[in-house]
Parts: structure tokens; sequence; C-alpha cells
């Protein structure tokens, strides 16, 4: 696998990620239960941005004074295109984390763990992913068509499927938790497991964390693919996906309270899904300009919540004008 990273630069992205996590989860009451505030999220998620970017300079300066501007614009170009990509589907993502834990009534307070060993989760199963995905399309190029075909399809289907609500009570995976694992009634703080009448009970955040792992696992299936049709660099991929993954509990915290006012960004996701599609199956025919598809992504997601807010603003004003 063709990749710009050396081993001090897997050694400092693993450094950065190592010293922003412990900060996070030790240094800002992580091992705390505590109710994340729309500040401390706001806070963590512009630093979070501003990590990744500083990252992206860093590489950009790096590779400028070692290899040459020309792979130093490509590559600094490719990691911030792959990271907004990330960062936009992995949205998604948190709204059906905020279902989840509307369902189960996980209070905020106690959120906070379960997100952490989700993230957590997602970043070694992408990581997993990545590799394997790398070493795919190293040996059979054509794998990319089933890619795109993949992010066609799941695109189309996002966007069809976009004013349904999941039916939480009657999901086949919930049914089986409960009828294979014994479960409590009620939640017992930030505990897993609690013991009744000599009897091992998982508890409900339990569930709920089992539920957000399965969830990362099936968003990092249809997001991966996307990353390979803008760079196929280990070393890329690996990096612009993790910044993006590691910001997530931040940006969940941040959009608790404002899920519906985004009503309309399913289909920008969607849009932007079918159109790196496309671009994968195209990919030997014509190879669609980086910046192009950054364009694109950003035209998309932000036409989509533009439209959210107009909306939300429009149906405020009517329901004001009822009343």
């Amino acid at each position: 696998m063709e990749t710009i990273g050396t081993w001090w630069m897997w050694a400092g992205f693993l450094a950065i990620v190592l010293v922003m996590l412990a900060i996070d989860l030790f240094a800002v009451g992580g091992g705390k239960q505590h109710k994340v505030s729309f500040r401390e999220a706001a806070t963590w998620s512009v630093i979070w941005v501003s990590v990744s970017f500083m990252f992206a300079a860093a590489l950009w300066w790096h590779l400028d004074g070692s290899i040459g501007r020309e792979v130093a614009n490509q590559k600094s170009l490719e990691f911030v295109t792959g990271y907004l990509i990330e960062k936009s589907l992995a949205i998604d993502n948190v709204f059906v984390w905020l279902m989840l834990f509307s369902f189960f009534g996980i209070p905020l307070e106690l959120q906070k763990r379960v997100l952490v060993l989700g993230v957590l989760g997602a970043i070694l199963m992408r990581a997993v992913l990545i590799f394997a995905g790398a070493w795919l399309i190293t040996q059979f190029h054509w794998i990319l068509y089933i890619f795109g075909a993949f992010l066609l399809v799941t695109g189309i289907k996002m966007w069809w499927f976009a004013e349904e609500k999941p039916d939480m009570a009657n999901n086949p995976l919930i049914r089986w938790l409960r009828g294979h694992i014994k479960i409590s009634d009620e939640l017992h703080g930030e505990k897993f497991f609690v013991w009744q009448d000599g009897v091992r009970y998982a508890t409900p955040l339990f569930v709920a964390l089992i539920l957000v792992e399965i969830s990362a696992l099936i968003f990092a299936v249809d997001s991966i693919p996307a990353i390979f049709a803008i760079t196929a660099d280990p070393f890329i991929v690996l990096t612009s996906n993790v910044f993006a993954i590691l910001g997530l509990r931040a940006m969940y915290f941040l959009l608790a309270d404002m899920a519906d006012r985004f009503s309309l960004l399913k289909y920008g996701l969607a849009a932007v899904l079918v159109f790196i599609g496309v671009k994968m199956l195209l990919i030997d025919l014509y190879k669609i300009p980086i910046g192009f598809s950054l364009a694109v992504v950003t035209t998309f997601i932000g036409i989509s919540i533009g439209m959210s807010l107009r909306k939300e603003r429009l149906e405020r004003a009517a329901t004001r004008t009822d009343s």
C-alpha cells in the first residue's frame, strides 16, 4: 500500500490522539458523571475542528519541505475533503444515538460514558476496516466499482426513506437482546450490570452501549468506502476518519437540543453519498478533481442545513399565526 506516512508520522499522529483523548477524558471531567453543557460541547467542538485543521496545516508544511508543493497541496486537500465527508456523514450517526438514548430514557448526565466507549470502539473498528479496505483495493482494483455501487444505492435509499422514523420498539436486535439477556427495568447510575436477588442483570445503559457500538459499525461500513473515492492512502484515510470521529461526542451534545432544526439534512447527506458513488464508478473514465469534490460536498451540506433552518422558521411563524 503506497502511503506518505512514515513511522514517525504515524507515531506523531498517535501521540496527538492519545494526548487529546487524555485531556478530554480526565482533565475535563471525563470520568465523572455530569451533564455536558451546550457551552462545553461547543468549546470542545471548536477545539477538535481546530486541532484537525492544524494537523492538515502541519501535514502540508512537512510535505512541502520534504516532497514538494504539488504533493503537499494534493495530500492536504485530500485530508480536508475526507475529513469533511466523514464529519458530515457522522451527523446521521448522531441522530441515531439521539433516538437510542431517548428510547431507553438515558438522561444526559449518563450518556457521556456510553459515548466515550462508543467513540473508542468506533475508532478501533474503523482502523481495522480502513486497512482491510486499502489492502483489498491494492489487490483487487475492481472492488472500487462495488464500493461505488454500494454508496450510490445507499444514497438513494437514504433519500427515499428520509422521512421515515425507525420503530425502535419492534427493532429485531432490541427484541433479540431482550429475549437473550436479563435486563433490569431501571437505570442504576453508570453501572452496566447489577445483581438483583442473586441474579446478574444488564442495565438499559449496557443495552444502549451495545446498540451505539453496532450503529457505529454500520455507519463505518457506509462511510469508509466514501473516503476511498478521495484517496487510497491509508495515512490520509485513517487520520481524516479518526479526527472526524474524535469530535463526534462533542458534536452529539452540541446537536442534542437542535436535532429537529435539521430535518432536511438527510437529503444533503444522501446527495453526498450519491455523488461520491458516481465519482467512484467513473474513477477509470474521468477522475473528478479533489477540489471540485470538496466544493460539491460543502454545497450539498450547506444547502440542506440552510433549507432546514428556513423550514423551521416558516413552521414557527405559521404556528404563531395560528395561535
